[in-house]
């Protein structure tokens, strides 16, 4: 009876950050509820696969709790961030990979020990710089995109809904100062398995 309890209880805290206007909690993609174009059904498959995915890299280590992002939509997995050798980019894809429901791989992470503060700060710069510039533009509905930056390159995950939009964000990044690259992985809303009605 105590597992019944027990099960109830993770899948209500699961469930939870599910809910609200905002999907600022469980998502993680930047995609309000409201606004994303894929089914109720779809958006919590994709949470719930990408928690499960940042639980298991964080139990091989728990500096990938800084270290490594990860990013579902429509069972596409997304991940930035970086490790220290091509073992462990390795290692994080095979697991990624093993997520049930997994479409596809994308893995984006640098291999890099030398990380300091100084980059850190300027990549942050950098996605503050691109995420004001998407707000201000009127053709770009920011709210869709998640933006990660590391050592001067951008990367740009979320749904598009036309094809303007996606090269508007493009365009919008390469403007700005010291970006050495523009990597996105933008969904356009006709490729989503299944759309809200």
């Amino acid at each position: 009876m105590k597992n019944k309890y027990l099960i109830n209880l993770i899948f209500f805290v699961i469930l939870s950050g599910c809910v609200g206007a905002s999907s600022s909690g469980l998502f993680g993609t930047g995609v309000t509820v409201a606004m994303d174009p894929r089914t109720l059904g779809t958006q919590i498959d994709d949470s719930i696969m990408d928690k499960s995915l940042d639980t298991r890299i964080i139990l091989i280590d728990k500096k990938y709790i800084v270290d490594v992002k990860t990013k579902v939509l429509d069972g596409r997995i997304f991940i930035t961030g970086k490790v220290d050798t091509p073992e462990e980019k390795l290692k994080i894809t095979k697991l990624a990979w093993e997520t049930r429901g997994a479409r596809s791989v994308k893995n984006d992470l640098v291999i890099d020990k030398k990380f300091g503060f100084k980059q850190s700060a300027k990549d942050l710069l950098i996605t503050s710089q691109l995420r004001s510039a998407m707000i201000f533009n009127k053709k770009i509905k920011a709210i869709n995109y998640n933006i990660d930056t590391y050592k001067k390159v951008i990367y740009v995950y979320g749904i598009a809904e036309t094809k303007e939009e996606k090269e508007e964000i493009i365009k919008e990044a390469k403007m700005i100062l010291d970006v050495e690259d523009v990597v996105t992985s933008i969904l356009m809303m006709n490729d989503l398995r299944v759309i809200k009605n």
